[in-house]
């Protein structure tokens, strides 16, 4: 009768692996190492597409960064939310002593009764408020109109926030965008 031998597993050994006489890395090295060309890759392609994907771009049907925002601000008000103001980055910065050298927007939009259903389930959400559109001078002249992908922000948040900024706001942003649309008629 043979008699059979116990084979040690190198992944269940206490003490560093062996296998033909090379001495293998320990696992918590190999973990790193795995980190880091993860975060690398992530960074080298990931993080580039997933801005695009957080902030959507549209170009505007004007050619003036005011007039531009002024037609948002009739959006947002002609839909029943409000609009707090329309911020002037230029003049904002100017005060300070910097000098932008293309046109710059913010314009707020929101709506009480969303901002109450936030904040009671997550108050911390409050940097996200009011909403807001930016309106800028790109770099080929032309004005565009950006703003963020709601319900990508939305699913940071918990379900609550999810709710109302991954539905309620979007489809009060679609339907400023339709108003604003229509205002050039």
């Amino acid at each position: 009768m043979q008699k059979s031998e116990a084979v040690a597993c190198p992944a269940f050994s206490k003490g560093p692996s062996v296998r033909f006489g090379v001495r293998r890395a320990p696992a918590a090295v190999l973990v790193l190492v795995g980190c880091v060309a993860g975060t690398g890759l992530f960074v080298s392609t990931g993080c580039q597409s997933t801005s695009v994907r957080a902030v959507a771009v549209q170009e505007s049907r004007y050619k003036d960064v005011d007039r531009t925002a002024e037609a948002l601000r009739s959006a947002i008000e002609s839909e029943g939310l409000h609009c707090p103001g329309i911020r002037n980055l230029n003049k904002s910065m100017a005060k300070h002593g910097v000098r932008l050298a293309k046109q710059v927007r913010v314009v707020e939009f929101c709506k009480a009764d969303y901002a109450h259903d936030m904040l009671e389930a997550n108050s911390e959400v409050a940097v996200l408020m009011p909403c807001t559109f930016a309106v800028y001078e790109g770099d080929d002249g032309k004005v565009y109109i950006s703003r963020l992908n709601q319900h990508l922000m939305a699913q940071m948040f918990g379900p609550e926030v999810a709710k109302v900024m991954g539905e309620r706001v979007i489809r009060d942003e679609a339907k400023v965008f339709e108003a604003y649309d229509r205002s050039g008629e």
